[in-house]
């Protein structure tokens, strides 16, 4: 068995593998000769603001009183410089955005691999080939540019990290720390002679990168006053910045200006998707180089932003993200970066005929030196006697040897299964679907005797099951927090837990002082849990932060939550509902709306799934049905030496990979972390911190498929199902599903839509494995006992 376990795992990773090496591996070259214009350029130094965050309707449209959010910028577009509208890529982050604007192409595919904070690989970019580069702003952009580049050239000044506070009273002040710092640099400049004959110097880049916005479209939504104040105290540094260059360097003429963001933001917050409100992002431009402004009489596009912003008039030059690297590049004459995709937008040149045609030429022949690169890679590795077309008749014979057996003994089985690993698929990608295979379970009872044996349970099954099939129904992006359905799922674990307790007192035999002492524990701590949601939400509208009383009792609970249940006692129902309690007080410091009374309602119904499978082995002649008060967990039975394998365990197989699915995806695409909100995490932590905001999602998702685990802990041991044949069936059904997903696999897109599929096929790979996980955690959960002291037991009488 431990043999054919390895064997299995071994396949399985090379499948896993396999994936990243046909649709992610990284198609940048190296080797490239560098190419830049000739003539000699415009500008001797380019200034280069990137808002992070901002949307071009937030920039470009007038208030309600008809005022601009941003005169100064409103004043270059109608008298100094040229503007339009970025549009971005997919995905929609920082990371890429800023790659695209400085480097020139869109977002390395086997990044997926590296995390969003590091090269991927590395590349060439503005600041690489600029004879300076000083730039200021957040400590998550600004290195990876400094990484990538050769020699000592490029500078950065960060703020700290913990400066990046989603609950903070004022992130403008992000962006205050730029403008002051800058100004600080020029005036230290004056009395360092080095530093002075450095920025004295031309082909120099200075980089101001603008969290504030970002921060705030986050912490406040984009609708809100803060994001558009933020932008208002932008304006006004921009101006201020501007000022301070000119009379620096004398109003040589010599200085260009780009203004411009990343990504946009959605109404709700987030980013990272193709939704316009994330990719359109504003482009102004002036100085040295830059067309002046253009009036038109009529201007043809395809959306009326022209009209709603009243720049009718003003030519509109639209350019795709990744072309701003070359355009800068021409301005100051540095070679094009050698990985840039972009095409040169030449309407915004205000230079000769004879220097566009030039600076055309340079951009295509330099896109042609990566393209003869890539091909003679090419040459090198591909092997043709590999790319043999694959034999139909290899496909007909095994039709035709399937068709000799006779179908009248498994088609019914066939299609119940097949159309069951359809809806587990479909599932994936709407969520719908769950409800539609929750119903179809609601209706089960009723297409068998159970009906007639157990009454009260088959409702039960049924009520829950309509009950749970609600909640892939509900809305998943963009909803708004509603502390009230996490407080009302607190009181029902409340009110559930006075009924269990007092039940359990009612009994004369084993309830003792210890256990019940666990359960008052349980109960404190969902109050506790309760406060600090509704307290931690008040602070967080009030502007006051994460109190620090409300994030030690979080981390508290947190921490306790897999130990406080191995205290209860082991009989089944006590046990599990020890683990229930746990779970639902960290689960409720995860939620911010109806998904608290998610993992409730999914406990509910997995009881009944376990009184339901006794009625049916019952049914079945298999065993007799017992007690589930008078059933222990022990760690010491094995219960695959129970019996053999039946055909109704393949239907409780498949109700495990269904359940596990629902877990997954009952409220929400949470395949991948890019679906979540960061509200979250906020009883934990409002600084932003990737690593922790994710580990405290992932253990959200975790925590319903514990209680499915869990529940299929007491299935086995109430069944005598074996649990290494149940395996084989899993891995069937998730190999069955896998083979779906590796077609399905995408590698262009929003880090949303790259990473969902990729999650979609780890996870049916996977699913076997993690079972095998979670299978040792549910059994650590429910077998293994504590004592909080040496005392012999005493009941409670």
């Amino acid at each position: 068995m431990l043999l054919f376990f390895t064997l299995g795992l071994l396949i399985h990773f090379v499948f896993f593998a396999s994936i990243f090496d046909i649709y992610f591996t990284s198609p940048l070259v190296h080797g490239m000769t560098p190419q830049f214009t000739p003539l000699p350029p415009p500008a001797r130094r380019l200034v280069l603001f990137v808002a992070d965050g901002l949307r071009a309707d937030a920039l470009y449209k007038l208030d309600e009183n008809g005022n601009s959010r941003a005169p100064f910028i409103r004043n270059i577009i109608m008298h100094e410089g040229s503007w339009g509208i970025s549009h971005t890529r997919v995905p929609t982050e920082s990371r890429p955005g800023h790659v695209a604007l400085i480097a020139g192409f869109y977002e390395d595919v086997s990044a997926v691999a590296k995390g969003w904070k590091e090269n991927p690989v590395e590349f060439d970019s503005l600041f690489n080939e600029s004879k300076y580069t000083w730039s200021w702003g957040s400590p998550d952009i600004l290195p990876m540019f400094a990484k990538g580049a050769s020699g000592d050239h490029v500078y950065t000044y960060s703020y700290d990290a913990k400066r990046e506070d989603f609950g903070a009273q004022d992130a403008t002040k992000l962006d205050m720390w730029v403008f002051d710092n800058v100004k600080d640099f020029f005036h230290r400049a004056r009395n360092n002679q080095s530093l002075f004959s450095k920025i004295n110097e031309e082909k120099i880049v200075f980089f101001l990168h603008l969290l504030g916005i970002d921060t705030n479209g986050h912490a406040h939504r984009p609708s809100s006053r803060d994001y558009k104040d933020n932008i208002k105290k932008v304006d006004d540094g921009v101006k201020e910045i501007v000022s301070m260059f000119n009379h620096f360097y004398g109003n040589d003429g010599k200085t260009t200006f780009i203004f411009t963001s990343d990504h946009g933001m959605t109404d709700w917050g987030s980013h990272g998707a193709g939704h316009p409100s994330e990719t359109l992002t504003p482009l102004v431009t002036w100085g040295a180089g830059i067309k002046y402004p253009q009036r038109v009489l009529a201007q043809q596009f395809d959306d009326a932003f022209l009209k709603e912003w009243r720049l009718e008039n003003w030519k509109r030059l639209d350019v795709n993200q990744a072309d701003i690297a070359p355009l800068m590049t021409s301005l100051i004459g540095v070679p094009f970066p050698l990985n840039s995709v972009g095409i040169l937008p030449v309407d915004y040149l205000n230079n000769t005929d004879l220097f566009k045609a030039e600076s055309m030429f340079t951009n295509a022949v330099q896109i042609l030196e990566q393209f003869k690169v890539k091909m003679t890679q090419k040459k090198e590795v591909t092997l043709p006697f590999l790319f043999t077309p694959f034999k139909f008749q290899v496909i007909q014979d095994l039709v035709a040897s399937v068709l000799t057996y006779p179908l009248s003994h498994f088609v019914g089985y066939l299609l119940a299964f097949t159309l069951g690993i359809e809806v587990l698929v479909l599932s994936f990608f709407y969520r719908y679907m769950l409800t539609a295979g929750l119903t179809a379970f609601a209706a089960w009872p009723f297409l068998t005797r159970l009906w007639t044996r157990a009454k009260v349970t088959s409702l039960s099954w049924t009520f829950f099951s309509l009950l749970l099939a609600v909640f892939p129904l509900m809305p998943v992006v963009g909803r708004k927090p509603d502390i009230s359905l996490v407080m009302g799922a607190g009181l029902l674990v409340l009110l559930l837990s006075l009924c269990v307790v007092t039940s359990l007192m009612k009994r004369k035999d084993g309830f003792i002082k210890e256990e019940l002492l666990v359960h008052l524990l349980q109960v404190l701590s969902t109050v506790l849990s309760m406060y600090v949601v509704y307290s931690t939400q008040s602070s967080l509208l009030r502007k006051q932060g994460l109190p620090l009383m409300n994030q030690i009792i979080s981390w508290a609970t947190l921490a306790s939550s897999l130990v406080v249940p191995l205290l209860s006692s082991p009989v089944l129902f006590q046990r599990l509902f020890s683990i229930l309690l746990s779970l639902m007080s960290t689960y409720l410091l995860l939620s911010t709306g109806y998904e608290a009374l998610f993992p409730l309602v999914l406990s509910c119904l997995m009881f009944v799934w376990i009184n339901i499978e006794q009625e049916t082995l019952q049914q079945s002649g298999v065993c007799c049905k017992q007690k589930l008060t008078s059933i222990q967990f022990s760690y010491n039975i094995d219960i695959t030496q129970f019996r053999q394998l039946y055909l109704d365990d393949i239907r409780r197989a498949f109700f495990l990979v269904f359940f596990l699915v629902t877990a997954f995806f009952g409220t929400g695409n949470i395949a991948s972390i890019n679906s979540f909100d960061l509200a979250s995490v906020y009883c934990f932590l409002t600084v932003f911190s990737p690593f922790v905001m994710g580990a405290l999602m992932m253990w959200k998702i975790l925590i319903p498929f514990v209680l499915v685990m869990c529940a299929f802990e007491a299935v086995q041991l109430t069944t005598q199902l074996s649990s290494k044949s149940l395996f084989l069936i899993v891995l069937v059904i998730s190999d069955i599903m896998a083979l779906h997903f590796f077609f399905l696999v995408k590698d262009y897109g929003s880090w949303l839509d790259i990473g969902t599929s990729i999650s979609h096929y780890v996870i049916v790979m996977s699913m076997t494995i993690f079972l095998v996980f979670l299978n040792g955690l549910a059994q650590l959960l429910t077998t293994k006992k504590l004592r909080l002291c040496g005392k012999p037991k005493s009941h409670f009488m």
